[in-house]
């Protein structure tokens, strides 16, 4: 236990002056280091702006910044040991505190980050509650506070007929964001309407094992057209399953035990076929695999061992197109996962070599491109502390912390639902979570705006082309401002009908922007699978580029601005009509040169043939039965086309 050493013990110890013993004899300082021989001031501070018990003594300085700016107050150096310091503004007598700091530094020392405005004079007090022995500290400003430009604001209204809703996504395929509320006995869906509006249609379902008391993802399972939904409750996951028209559900629920907490859909071994993944609060993280005609398989392991898993996002983020899995941890195992997805099947927890198995506890993280360089940055957002992690992509397999003056080393709030969108259409991803929007700058920099809708599912709720919150029970609409936009919905053909998974790069005057196309974020809700981007005031698209899980590449030249594009994956007429690849089954997926495939019973001779991504034919189709020998082919990705009684059958494959 600490215990103050009485101030008698250290009269023969210290020697200072009087002149910082009381508030209004502070000693005037500026950005630098100093150094308190010993707290002997009578005048104790008063009030506390740390509430950890009452001091006798203090040692009062005065501070005043020439700017508006953000200032760092430690006591964390060489010579300094247990510390309490309170900082106040306005008149002695009348003091009102801005922060108070006690053992936040390293070995009981204090550490505090704040913003100040300029010409405003603080005082600071260094009281004697743990010691009254001498110590060293430092008063650091940061960068100048910066008012984002382009603000937005968002009014709350209604939709007639919907008890809340976590869930933003189209359910009825007219590329409307659509509103989602389940239950376990029902499913509300407010459809989009293209005139403006909703209406609310209430499809009753069977009971659902598992309700999405804590995640729900939304994408097309079957391939049938229509979003499916992924329930994450406390004891398991349940699958609703839209049929063809999306106005039924099929419920699908697994018998296995998981302490459900983020769910995501994704297609994980990159057949073609969306597949789901689990985080697993007790244990190890979960898989349900697809084979391509509806079934999951459940499966566990690969994917981390231990427990605390809690926000689960798959992004791409070394940029060798494969999705790849990060999970914030919390409680038990805060240790965070970074899975590389080694495109054979298995993963490699890449966190420690990165620097991301730290203590740092979290239930979510915001994946995006913040600095518009062409790779992933992340912003592990804290979820019991006010500590948030900037975190910037090297673009060569390395990461770098660049929390300190970033704007989220002075800003302290704590959120278990952290994304990233661009809400106000500059071209830069902000930051929403903490009780606040962080506008991005696009140079690892965010400031806070004064307008915060709330955290929820995200997606542009009137067709506007500026994202909205689905706040649960109140839509948050964007005003908007004069800046321009491109929505980009995405059309697997080969690679899974949403495209989850595919890589959307917009080039405007402003540079390239890249978005990933991914089924569940932030910690609870599911948001648009519309890929969205603001523009500024560029006015010509020069090249939209979508990189397809398949490998496939499509590009589109003078992309008019403020519209919405359906882009639908395909190689080439010739090559696309007639398939139907959710009947073949393609393995091993990545192959070394001997591929195996399967098909429905047939009597006929099959023929195969082979294209790259270019559409041209590289093997020529060929008798077969069941087997095909690739090894001649160079490394990459490629279609395979199997015709059988009239009927063609094609999968993607890569081959190593």
């Amino acid at each position: 236990m600490r215990t103050a050493i009485l101030a008698t013990t250290l009269i023969v110890l210290v020697s200072q002056s009087t002149a910082q013993n009381s508030c209004n004899t502070a000693q005037v300082i500026t950005p630098g280091t100093y150094n308190v021989p010993g707290i002997d001031g009578p005048e104790a501070p008063s009030p506390l702006c740390i509430q950890t018990g009452n001091a006798s003594n203090a040692e009062w300085y005065s501070y005043t910044p020439v700017q508006d700016t953000s200032v760092v107050l430690t006591t964390d150096l060489p010579g300094s040991g247990d510390t309490r310091f309170h900082v106040f503004r306005g008149n002695c007598g009348a003091l009102v505190c801005v922060v108070g700091d006690d053992d936040s530094g390293s070995g009981l020392t204090s550490t505090a980050n704040f913003d100040v405005e300029g010409g405003e004079t603080y005082r600071i007090a260094f009281d004697n509650k743990w010691s009254s022995a001498g110590f060293n500290f430092r008063l650091t400003e940061l960068a100048p506070i910066v008012v984002p430009e382009g603000l937005v604001v968002f009014t709350s209204t209604s939709i007639p007929g919907l008890q809340g809703g976590d869930c933003v996504v189209d359910m009825n395929g007219d590329h409307l964001d659509d509103v989602v509320s389940a239950s376990s006995t029902n499913i509300r869906i407010a459809h989009q309407q293209e005139g403006g509006g909703f209406i609310t249609t209430n499809i009753p379902t069977t009971p659902a094992d598992h309700t999405p008391s804590w995640s729900i993802a939304a994408g097309d399972i079957d391939g049938n057209g229509y979003n499916d939904l992924l329930y994450g409750g406390g004891q398991g996951a349940t699958f609703m399953m839209a049929n063809e028209g999306g106005t039924a559900f099929t419920e699908v629920s697994f018998a296995q035990y998981i302490f459900s907490q983020r769910t995501n859909m994704v297609d994980i071994n990159n057949d073609g076929n969306l597949d789901a993944f689990v985080c697993h609060d007790v244990d190890a993280n979960v898989s349900f695999m697809n084979d391509g005609a509806g079934n999951l398989t459940f499966g566990q392991g690969g994917f981390g061992t231990t427990c605390g898993n809690y926000g689960s996002v798959w992004i791409d983020y070394d940029n060798d197109g494969l999705m790849d899995c990060f999970v914030a941890k919390c409680g038990c195992d805060p240790v965070d996962l970074l899975m590389r997805n080694n495109g054979d099947g298995t993963f490699t927890n890449m966190a420690p070599a990165l620097g991301f198995a730290d203590n740092h506890q979290s239930w979510s993280s915001a994946w995006g491109d913040f600095d518009n360089d062409g790779d992933m940055d992340v912003m592990v957002g804290g979820s019991s502390s006010g500590y948030n992690k900037l975190i910037s992509n090297n673009g060569d397999g390395t990461f770098t912390n660049v929390t300190p003056g970033s704007g989220f080393d002075t800003f302290t709030g704590q959120s278990i639902e952290w994304t990233t969108h661009d809400f106000n259409n500059d071209g830069f991803l902000d930051i929403l979570g903490g009780g606040a929007i962080m506008y991005g700058n696009g140079a690892m920099f965010f400031a806070q705006g004064p307008s915060y809708p709330g955290s929820g599912a995200i997606g542009d709720l009137n067709n506007d082309g500026f994202l909205d919150v689905m706040a649960w029970n109140s839509p948050m609409i964007n005003g908007g401002n004069d800046h321009n936009w491109l929505k980009v919905n995405t059309i697997g053909t080969i690679s899974n009908t949403n495209g989850i998974g595919a890589r959307v790069i917009v080039t405007s005057a402003l540079g390239s922007q890249i978005r990933d196309v991914k089924s569940g974020d932030a910690f609870s809700t599911m948001s648009s699978l519309t890929t969205h981007f603001g523009l500024g005031t560029d006015q010509v698209i020069e090249e939209l580029r979508i990189q397809w899980p398949s490998g496939i590449v499509t590009v589109m030249n003078d992309v008019p601005v403020n519209t919405t594009v359906n882009v639908t994956e395909e190689l080439s007429t010739a090559v696309m009509e007639g398939s139907d690849r959710n009947d073949l089954r393609v393995y091993p997926n990545p192959t070394e040169g001997q591929l195996f495939f399967e098909l429905p019973t047939r009597t006929g001779v099959r023929l195969l043939s082979v294209f790259d991504m270019t559409g041209k034919c590289v093997m020529q189709p060929v008798e077969v039965l069941n087997t095909a020998d690739v090894s001649g082919l160079a490394s990459g990705m490629y279609l395979l086309r199997v015709q059988q009684d009239g009927e063609v059958f094609q999968s993607s494959f890569s081959l190593r």
